[in-house]
């Protein structure tokens, strides 16, 4: 995200949002092929399971939720643009992960790919996917996030006394928490 020299924060979080707007017809062109590594990476970690229920947080347009093959797949993201190129058949919403929703434990599994570092309010957002989320979680974000030691502080102060396991990927670090 570019910071815009003399903005305050409201007007930074609407810049964002009408970026990912305004890039949302070629959002798959640009990002799919890296995102689609990602997903690969969590597959790769038997996490996930055909009889789960999966909350994206952050999930663009949508394509993890056919990338796995599950009971149930839902995707919220704060860009009208990037849902509205969703095709699929599962659940997509427009929110935020600061307020997620849905009740609490109400999805086997939640991930953030690529995303968190976008979040308005860090601490909030994870809140509320640990919240909703009832044992295991999978959290990305860019390696040379400036946010980056403020998420990962975060993640593992909020997700204790979960099993973490931190991972790198070539552009993202990766988080893989599940119920001790």
């Amino acid at each position: 995200m570019r910071t815009i020299p003399g903005s305050n924060p409201g007007a930074l979080i609407n810049f964002q949002m009408n970026y990912y707007d305004n890039i949302s017809e070629g959002y798959d062109t640009l990002h799919k092929e890296e995102q689609i590594k990602k997903l690969s990476l969590i597959a790769d970690q038997d996490i996930i399971e055909a009889s789960d229920s999966l909350l994206d947080v952050g999930c663009g347009t949508g394509f993890s939720l056919d990338y796995f093959d599950l009971k149930e797949a839902t995707g919220i993201d704060p860009s009208q643009g990037l849902i509205s190129q969703y095709k699929g058949d599962e659940k997509i919403m427009l929110g935020s992960a600061e307020e997620l929703p849905f009740e609490d434990n109400s999805f086997d599994v939640v991930i953030s790919v690529t995303a968190i570092h976008n979040f308005d309010d860090i601490k909030k957002g994870l809140e509320e996917i640990k919240r909703v989320g009832n044992d295991r979680f999978v959290l990305t974000f860019l390696k040379n996030s400036p946010k980056k030691d403020e998420i990962k502080e975060l993640i593992s102060y909020k997700f204790q006394p979960f099993y973490i396991l931190e991972l790198e990927e070539e552009k993202d670090i990766v988080f893989v928490i599940r119920r001790s």
